[in-house]
């Protein structure tokens, strides 16, 4: 499998083709398994109301017109949407320990909701669990709604006083935790010696201050204009940035099995390192493509007029 590519198709079969011991950072937006949209829906349960649209979800915005399944589950088989998240986690996992390098990190975006679910996916696979990053969006939408217009609307208006200010839903979603995993590294030598060996396994405290970030395990990087419109869950490039310059050094090859618009390969040709990204929508993918072909292109005109 060449490097410095986007390929098109199933993340769980392409990686096969990947050698073991490759790579140095597997970093990736994957699924939330929260039924955001269809290719988020990764649970055997559904019914007529899932990713269904009411009118007041099309007047709220992009971000609600779809609608999930509340907390509390609309039926027993609601309840098993965290095991069969698990076990689609674990469909996949072996092949990343696999292809990482000893000592090599692993940055996973997870939803809120069911991370813990990946963590001991990952744990049971093989992978340390090193840290959870949290990641402060600075902004984030939130819909909670007001459990007295719920009564007002039933015109029982004792009742809407006595929980005025009381919200049905959550708090504002700012905070999204990154799972940080390594690979282990042989039994009985030094994660010093794994860095002499594979050249990973450290990370590069210093790189934090050109990203005005703290020595803490909490980043505060918001989106900016540029980081929208491409795909639904689209991540801060300069979050990307900071994650590769936090772990690997020039040259060293980044992998995104969900690489959804390819903001994690932009990220990487951005900081010269090699890249491998994997797309199962060809919606996507197309986008990622001329994404990343226009930055190559862009490079090779800029190197014949030199």
């Amino acid at each position: 499998m060449e490097i410095d590519n986007i390929y098109c198709g199933d993340c769980t079969q392409l990686i096969k083709e990947i050698d073991n011991n490759s790579i140095d950072l597997i970093l990736s937006d994957i699924p939330y398994g929260i039924s955001v949209e269809n290719w988020d829906v990764l649970h055997n349960n559904t019914n007529s109301a899932l990713l269904g649209t009411s009118p007041a979800q099309i007047q709220a915005g992009k971000i609600f017109q779809k609608r999930g399944k509340p907390l509390n589950g609309w039926s027993e088989a609601d309840k098993k949407i965290p095991v069969e998240y698990y076990n689609w986690v674990r469909s996949w996992v072996d092949d990343w320990l696999r292809v990482t390098k000893p000592g090599g990190s692993v940055f996973v975006f997870a939803g809120r909701r069911l991370a813990h679910r990946c963590i001991c996916a990952f744990e049971d696979a093989g992978f340390i669990y090193k840290d959870m990053i949290g990641w402060d969006k600075q902004k984030a939408a939130h819909r909670a709604q007001h459990i007295s217009c719920v009564f007002d609307r039933r015109k029982d208006y004792l009742t809407s006083e006595k929980w005025e200010g009381w919200k049905v839903g959550n708090l504002r979603p700012v905070f999204e935790p990154i799972l940080w995993f390594m690979k282990p590294y042989k039994i009985g030598g030094t994660l010093a010696d794994n860095v002499l060996e594979y050249e990973v396994g450290a990370y590069n405290e210093t790189i934090l201050d050109k990203y005005n970030q703290k020595t803490n395990n909490l980043f505060f990087i918001e989106s900016q204009n540029s980081d929208k419109g491409l795909h639904p869950t689209q991540k801060p490039l300069k979050l990307m940035e900071l994650l590769i310059e936090l772990t690997t050094t020039k040259a060293q090859i980044v992998l995104d099995p969900f690489a959804g618009s390819a903001t994690t390969l932009v990220a990487a040709y951005n900081l010269d390192r090699h890249f491998i990204g994997f797309e199962k929508s060809k919606e996507y993918y197309d986008i990622a493509k001329q994404r990343i072909d226009n930055l190559q292109n862009s490079q090779m005109q800029q190197s014949l007029c030199l």
